[in-house]
């Protein structure tokens, strides 16, 4: 289970995260929305411990991040798809991980395997494409065999295969019991794989419920969505006399 209880920071005199609070429960898939700029990948990386909340708590089962003693084996993220050396083989970012969180050899080749990236685990991951490094960031979170997983844009730069190989082992994972946590801007993509939604704006909780309850108001989740986030869009975009303007919002 994570918590995040009336989390806040701020980055010199921007407010990134104002008092934020929700809960993400395992058995479901939980996706995290809102607008750039919203908060999500700040309050991801306080969950983990990557930054210090300026106010409030994340707990990831009853803890911080920085209690448990194995981490990996805990919870799974991936935040920065390119968080490797890019000098080293997708094989071999996997196995120092393995070894600096007491895991088995043996689960890099499955995670490899899980992921697609059997046949290229030897190769420069510094040559992958954005896709493949993708496939290598879901590797890492799933080194652990974690109970809790959180991932960022997993699907960012996958084809379609991946988008659906990824979706459907997200729901998979979620119904072995997990707590799987996922931020997109994929609307429709989340609309078929979550079972549970966070959409904040600005930094703030705008709406914690099921899928079904917020898509159900409106004639789609995309309409929900909309409804709740045009006040918190940081740069909005128009047509005017057939040019692309833009404005701050």
């Amino acid at each position: 289970m994570i918590q995040a209880i009336g989390l806040t920071k701020r980055y010199g005199g921007k407010l990134a995260v104002d008092d934020l609070s929700f809960d993400v429960r395992p058995g479901t898939v939980t996706g995290f929305l809102g607008p750039n700029g919203a908060g999500k990948t700040t309050s991801m990386r306080m969950i983990l411990g990557l930054d210090r909340p300026d106010h409030g708590t994340a707990l990831i089962n009853g803890r911080p991040y920085h209690e448990l003693r194995w981490p990996l084996r805990e919870v799974g993220s991936m935040l920065d798809a390119r968080a490797f050396h890019s000098g080293r083989s997708a094989r071999a970012h996997l196995a120092a991980l393995a070894a600096s969180n007491g895991i088995a050899p043996a689960r890099v080749e499955d995670v490899l395997a899980m992921t697609g990236l059997a046949t290229v685990a030897g190769q420069r991951a510094g040559r992958f494409s954005l896709g493949m490094a993708q496939r290598l960031g879901i590797a890492a979170a799933l080194l652990g065999d974690p109970g809790i997983l959180m991932l960022d844009e997993p699907a960012n730069g996958l084809d379609p295969e991946g988008i659906r190989w990824c979706r459907t082992m997200l729901r998979a994972l979620a119904s072995e019991g997990r707590t799987v946590f996922v931020s997109s801007h994929l609307i429709n993509e989340i609309a078929i794989t979550a079972d549970n939604l966070i959409v904040i704006g600005q930094g703030r909780l705008l709406a914690q419920a099921t899928v079904a309850d917020l898509a159900g108001r409106h004639d789609s989740l995309e309409d929900a969505f909309f409804a709740l986030t045009g006040d918190a869009v940081e740069y909005k975009g128009s047509v005017v006399d057939g040019q692309l303007a833009w404005w701050a919002a």
